[in-house]
């Protein structure tokens, strides 16, 4: 499947007066490499297996396969990762026909605060939020696998 998202900066936290949703997340890299990176992710109780593809020249589009697993397997998985595992809380707020989703980053990522928002195409617009800040999907930075091995608090 072929994922498109924005990723946007957020500057401010007037998103949480509109979140419908808040999960607990912790997740690592199996493999950081930008062409293939493998992620265990562990949502609140539930646990996920997730491989994506290079993104394309916008950054906006790329391959994506994902899959529930046990969250026990999660759990072990998480000790086989590359350092820096994240954590982060998402908050999900409801956009026209959209979901966006914001996380907040913790640990040594504190301080960052990024959007997210999957599309039909990467020429769609939305209408953004007042708290929805600069676009910075195609930096690699703002990337969570950039930020497990370079963490924002070291920028």
């Amino acid at each position: 499947m072929i994922e498109i998202e924005r990723k946007y900066l957020v500057n401010s936290l007037d998103f949480k007066k509109e979140y419908f949703q808040k999960n607990e997340i912790t997740q690592g890299y199996i493999s950081s490499h930008p062409e293939r990176t493998v992620r265990i992710r562990i949502k609140n109780d539930k646990g996920f297996l997730t491989i994506k593809g290079i993104g394309n020249k916008t950054g906006a589009s790329r391959y994506e396969w994902e899959k529930e697993i046990p969250f026990g397997e999660a759990q072990q998985l998480l000790l086989l990762c590359e350092k820096g595992v994240i954590k982060k809380t998402r908050y999900e707020v409801k956009n026209e026909n959209h979901i966006i989703e914001i996380d907040v980053f913790h640990d040594e990522n504190d301080g960052l605060i990024i959007a997210e928002i999957e599309l039909e195409n990467e020429n769609e617009t939305i209408i953004k939020p007042i708290w929805l800040g600069k676009e910075v999907t195609n930096d690699e930075r703002y990337y969570n696998a950039f930020i497990s091995q370079n963490p924002y608090k070291s920028w």
